[in-house]
C-alpha cells in the first residue's frame, strides 16, 4: 500500500527532542503557546499515540496481553495482569493525557494564535488535530470508564478536575466527529508533519467517519438508538474503501524510532515474547495463512506459548518477521476493521449497503491481502470451511475479528470485551480474569481522592472486573 514518508524538516524537529523533561518544559506554558511549533506537537502526538497502542513493553498499555496474542518467557506479573507491579494503568493516563491530548491542545492554541495562516487553512489543521484528540480521549474512556474531560487541561480553573460520565463523553466525541468534516475538507492541513497521511485531505475525512462507525459500533448494546444513526451517518460520509486507506504511522529504520515492537523484540536484545496459545491455537484449528506471517517458522509446526506461565523462548512459536523490522508501521485503524464493523451493523439491521455476510467476507479477505496472503483460492477455500462460513453468530464474528487485529492489540481487547468471544485462556500463573478495564492510577486515588472515589463509585467500584460502560452483555 502507498504509505508517505514525513519530510526531513518534520523528522529533525520532532526526533530531536532531548529528554523528557526538556520537552515537558518547552510545552506547558499556557501563557506562551506559540514557544512551540504545532507541527512538532502534532507529529509527537500522533506518534506517541501510536507507540501506545504499539507497544509490547511490560511497562506500557500490555494490550497484546489482555487480548492474548503474545506471552512472556520470564516475567508473569504482567500476562497474569498485575497491574500494581509497574503501575501500567498510571503510565498508560499519563502517556494519552500528557503526551497526546495536551499536546494536541498546545496546538490547537498554536493554529489558533497563527495570523499567518488563512482560515482555510487553520480549519484543516484543526480537524486533523481533532481527529487524533477524538481518538485519544476514545481510548482513555475504553481503558478506564468514567476519566477527567471536561475540566481536564485546564489546571488553573480545575487543578482537581472531577470525572465525566462515559456515555456523556462518547456522545460528545460522536458530536466532534459530526462536525471534523468540515474543517477538513476546508483546504489544505499539515503535510510534512502529518505522519498518518501526508496531507491527504480526503483520506482524513474516510479515517474521521471510520473512526465515527468504530465508536457507533462500540455502543450498539449501550445505546442502539444512537449507534445506528452514528453509524449509518459515518458509512454515508464514506469510510475506508481498501487498504490503501488504513490510518497507519510510519517508523523510521533506526533507534530510538523505530516501531516498539522492534525495539523490545530485536533491539534489546532479550528473548521476552512468544506468541500465546491462545490465538496459535484457534488459528491452528481453523488452519489459517496468516500463521506464516504472524509467527515465526522456529519450530515444527505452530506450538503457542502457555499463556501466563513460564516459557522456554526456544521450545515455542516466536513472532513473524514483519513484526522484528523497525519500520513496521503502526496501526490505528484498518480496512478490514471498517468491513467488521459494517457487517455486524447489516446484521442488526441499521441500514448500510451491503449485506452481513458480504462485509464479514470482505473484511476477512482484507486481512489477507494486507498480510501479502493474494492467492484467491486460498482465500475461498478457507472463507468456504465450517468454522469461518458466515453464520451469523456473535461467537464466530468476533472470533474473526479478534484474529484479524493481531496487530491492532486494543482493537483486539475490545472485540472481545464487547462480544464475549472467543473464550480468552485463564492465566496459568495466577489464575486471574481476563480484564474489562484498567484500575484508576495510583496517582488519582492519591491526589484527586474526593473526585476518584465519586467516579469509582460511579462505574461500580474500582475493579478490572467492572466492565466499560458499553460492554453491557
Amino acid at each position: 500500500m502507498k504509505k508517505y514518508i514525513v519530510a526531513l524538516t518534520a523528522l529533525v524537529t520532532l526526533w530531536s527532542c532531548q529528554s523528557d523533561e526538556q520537552y515537558e518544559d518547552l510545552n506547558r506554558d499556557p501563557k506562551n503557546p506559540t514557544q512551540v511549533a504545532s507541527d512538532f506537537l502534532f507529529t509527537a502526538a500522533t506518534v506517541s499515540l501510536s507507540d501506545n497502542m504499539a507497544s509490547p513493553n511490560v511497562n506500557d498499555g500490555l494490550y497484546r496481553f489482555l487480548a492474548q496474542y503474545f506471552t512472556t518467557t520470564t516475567y508473569v506479573d504482567e500476562t497474569n495482569y498485575n497491574f500494581t507491579a509497574r503501575t501500567n494503568p498510571d503510565n498508560v493516563w499519563s502517556e494519552i493525557y500528557r503526551d497526546v491530548i495536551l499536546d494536541i491542545q498546545d496546538a490547537k492554541a498554536i493554529v489558533e494564535a497563527n495570523g499567518e495562516l488563512e482560515q482555510a487553512e487553520k480549519d484543516a489543521r484543526m480537524g486533523q488535530l481533532e481527529v487524533i484528540e477524538v481518538y485519544a480521549w476514545h481510548v482513555l474512556v475504553d481503558s478506564f470508564g468514567d476519566i477527567p474531560y471536561s475540566q481536564a487541561g485546564k489546571a488553573d480553573e480545575f487543578p482537581l478536575p472531577a470525572y465525566d460520565d462515559d456515555m456523556v463523553i462518547y456522545e460528545d466525541l460522536i458530536s466532534r466527529l459530526d462536525n471534523v468534516g468540515t474543517m477538513l475538507s476546508a483546504g489544505q492541513g499539515y503535510v510534512g508533519a502529518d505522519v498518518v497521511y501526508g496531507g491527504d485531505m480526503s483520506k482524513w475525512m474516510m479515517f474521521a467517519n471510520s473512526l465515527k462507525l468504530r465508536l457507533g459500533m462500540r455502543i450498539s448494546d449501550a445505546n442502539p438508538g444512537l449507534s445506528q444513526s452514528t453509524v449509518e451517518s459515518a458509512v454515508t460520509d464514506g469510510v475506508f474503501m481498501a487498504n490503501a486507506d488504513n490510518a497507519t504511522v510510519e517508523y523510521q529504520g533506526n533507534d530510538p524510532y523505530g516501531n516498539p515492537l522492534w525495539e523490545d523484540l530485536v533491539l534489546s536484545g532479550r528473548s521476552d515474547f512468544l506468541a500465546a496459545n491462545t490465538i496459535v491455537d484457534y488459528m491452528n484449528d481453523l488452519n489459517d495463512p496468516r500463521r506464516m506471517v504472524y509467527f515465526d517458522e522456529n519450530i515444527e509446526g505452530y506450538n503457542g506459548g502457555i499463556y501466563g506461565g513460564l516459557n522456554n523462548f526456544s521450545s515455542f512459536t516466536q513472532i513473524g518477521d514483519p513484526f522484528l523490522q523497525p519500520t513496521r508501521e503502526g496501526i490505528l485503524l484498518d480496512y478490514a476493521e471498517v468491513r467488521f464493523n459494517q457487517s455486524r451493523a447489516a446484521e442488526l439491521g441499521y441500514n448500510v449497503p451491503g449485506d452481513a455476510e458480504t462485509h464479514y467476507n470482505a473484511a476477512i479477505t482484507a486481512s489477507m491481502e494486507y498480510w501479502g496472503i493474494t492467492d484467491e483460492a486460498a482465500i475461498s477455500s478457507y472463507l468456504s470451511q465450517g468454522d469461518v462460513a458466515y453464520d451469523g453468530s456473535e461467537e464466530q464474528f468476533a472470533t474473526q475479528y479478534w484474529i484479524a487485529m493481531f496487530d491492532n492489540p486494543f482493537q483486539g481487547w475490545s472485540v472481545w470485551r464487547k462480544y464475549d468471544a472467543p473464550e480468552l485462556n485463564i492465566p496459568s500463573e495466577f489464575e486471574t480474569e481476563v480484564p474489562l478495564r484498567y484500575t484508576y492510577p495510583v496517582d488519582e486515588t492519591n491526589l484527586n481522592e474526593t473526585n476518584y472515589e465519586a467516579a469509582a463509585e460511579a462505574i461500580g467500584g474500582d475493579s478490572a472486573q467492572t466492565p466499560i460502560f458499553w460492554d453491557v452483555q
